[in-house]
């Protein structure tokens, strides 16, 4: 018998409440369309049952955003009458909730009716829209019931944006949302009485509509202003669900550069395999997120195809199992005209400058350095740091963000601390940001001076022929406690060696050998202890290392080489010369430090 499905009949209220006070992970959603809180509360992976009203509010959004995801498929499986019997339902709740916005919500939050957050309605509104606009495709029959909630849904939008606008937000991801919803409100209202759509001029083309938000809200480079991976894909997707039955060749040019960066962005972060790093303040892993990916490379493909972003929805396909709802499949002729021509594939290595990104990629390794500004409310304290990966094992990610709810962890995996970065006398970097020196083909330099007061610190990667090599140096006008940072997110081997550098082996699908030196006549505590693991899972220890140093001025250096790749790395060795690294068919190749 199949489990009874309702629509829940109270507000939402913030998703980041949904996670365990005790152990910092993100709770069991249950069946999000039961439309009933989980007996007994909800479920900790570690045993844990937790149940109170943050979290029951936070359980309720998950499950409202479920259902516009489900009115969705149902619509694109023709599934009608079950389809327009929901909406009729939701534009029964909507109206009930007439009577004001949501009281809850913190201070800071422009608040929405159905949750606490204005953006968290306009979420939900899109996949309501979209749901009519993919019924009226067949036929209108059913659709005036929705209609009262559609008209409703736009004027919220637009009054949510003025007040964003008026406020000086018109960058803010808010913005791209709202727009999103008033897109898709409007435009399934129009389907619904079979009408031509005339909201072009107020959600795409206006002074704040969606190719006014991109345009201020994305940096040359291609970046979303705030520098965070999953910021960047949220915006980047609200527009890509708004030009739905859009001709690319209709959109603005220089919007659609806009939109061509971003695809980029991402086409450059990812790993060969599909992997996207958390950068600055995304979550780390879970299924809603696997979702949105799918959903947003889906659309990409179809508007600037990317042979690069491709294996980021088989990965997330894989992610998912049986979560994945096949609705990325139903998106097919999602734009009225022909793609774009496809993106070039990123090269051996890519520099963003306004968002403080390099990445470097070579012999199966796939190295990112984070040097730009702070990054916002969405930004750690994390300058210099190197984030290593193969094609799909994470060995040293960028270890995301807790639901924003639990503060304390929260706090944590936005410290210096959880990054692989630097530290100087065991202290917190200030929020600041750092300073491109140079790059070429094969190499990237970078210096940060605002992390600490009187140290600079420089960090060069460079591609070697098989292996990569990693120089940080750090200067201070007097002796210091400077201290490098390895972050694993993998299990993780360190040896040290009777002489010579110290071993370390990353272990995972693929798996990483590194050599760990430093400059000479300064000695080093290599000190192992476990720490906490990336986001999805603090309570999961991670061995980590710091390389640790009382000098005026020391170079850390590092080889890193994947088993995969060769001739192997015998030997490596610093000194005035320089880095001198020695391989197994007899060659040695020098590498400069800092002058």
């Amino acid at each position: 018998m199949a489990a009874l499905r309702r629509i829940p009949r109270e507000r939402g209220g913030w998703w980041h409440a949904y996670v365990c006070p005790a152990h910092g992970t993100e709770l069991d959603h249950g069946d999000l369309l039961a439309g009933s809180f989980p007996d007994g509360g909800a479920r900790c992976a570690y045993g844990c049952r937790v149940d109170d009203e943050a979290v029951r509010g936070a359980w309720l959004v998950l499950s409202h955003q479920a259902w516009a995801r489900h009115l969705r498929v149902l619509a694109h499986r023709g599934e009608r009458a079950e389809a327009v019997a929901r909406l009729a339902e939701y534009a029964g709740l909507y109206a009930e909730l007439a009577t004001g916005r949501h009281g809850e919500a913190q201070n800071w939050m422009l608040r929405g009716r159905l949750f606490h957050q204005a953006l968290t309605d306009a979420i939900w509104a899109v996949g309501v829209g979209h749901a009519v606009i993919t019924l009226a495709e067949d036929s209108t029959d059913g659709l005036a019931a929705a209609l009262p909630l559609l008209d409703d849904l736009e004027r919220a939008a637009l009054d949510a944006r003025d007040v964003l606008t008026g406020q000086g937000h018109l960058a803010s991801n808010y913005t791209a949302w709202l727009n999103a919803a008033g897109v898709a409100a409007s435009r399934g209202a129009a389907a619904a009485r079979g009408q031509e759509w005339e909201g072009a001029k107020v959600w795409l083309d206006g002074e704040h509509g969606l190719y006014a938000h991109l345009r201020a809200a994305v940096a040359d480079d291609g970046w979303e202003w705030e520098g965070s991976t999953y910021y960047h894909g949220f915006v980047l997707r609200a527009a890509l669900l708004a030009l739905r039955s859009t001709d690319p060749a209709a959109v603005p040019s220089d919007v659609v550069d806009v939109l061509a960066g971003m695809t980029d962005v991402l086409a450059a972060v990812a790993t060969p395999g599909g992997v996207l790093p958390a950068l600055h303040d995304g979550p780390y892993l879970r299924h809603p997120l696997a979702l949105e990916w799918l959903e947003l490379v889906s659309l990409a493909q179809q508007l600037v195809p990317s042979s690069a972003l491709a294996a980021v929805a088989g990965r997330a396909r894989s992610e998912l199992g049986a979560h994945d709802d096949g609705l990325d499949r139903a998106l097919a002729g999602w734009f009225a005209g022909p793609p774009l021509p496809e993106r070039p594939a990123p090269g051996p290595v890519t520099v963003f400058g306004e968002a403080g990104y390099a990445v470097l990629r070579g012999a199966g390794i796939h190295a990112l350095l984070d040097f730009g500004p702070h990054g916002g409310s969405h930004g750690h304290r994390d300058k210099l740091s190197l984030y290593l990966y193969g094609d799909t094992t994470p060995w040293q990610p960028d270890p995301g963000q807790v639901p924003y709810a639990h503060a304390e962890f929260r706090d944590l995996y936005a410290s210096t601390e959880a990054h692989p970065a630097f530290r100087v006398d065991r202290g917190e970097q200030a929020e600041c940001a750092g300073r491109l020196l140079g790059s070429d083909g094969s190499s990237v330099t970078a210096e940060v001076t605002g992390a600490y007061e009187g140290v600079r610190a420089v960090r060069r990667i460079v591609l070697g022929d098989g292996f990569l090599v990693d120089l940080l140096t750090v200067t201070a006008e007097d002796s210091r406690r400077f201290t490098a940072q390895l972050r694993p997110g993998v299990a993780l081997d360190v040896q040290l060696q009777a002489g010579g550098p110290v071993r370390t082996t990353w272990y995972g699908e693929e798996t990483l050998h590194g050599w760990h030196t430093h400059s000479a006549g300064v000695p080093v505590r290599p000190v192992t202890r476990p720490g906490p693991g990336p986001a999805d899972d603090p309570q999961r220890p991670r061995t980590r290392v710091d390389f640790t140093a009382e000098a005026q001025r020391i170079t850390f250096a590092s080889v890193y080489q994947a088993s995969s790749a060769g001739p192997a790395v015998t030997d490596v060795r610093l000194d005035d010369d320089g880095l001198t690294v020695a391989l197994a068919d007899g060659s040695t190749a020098l590498f400069r430090t800092e002058d």
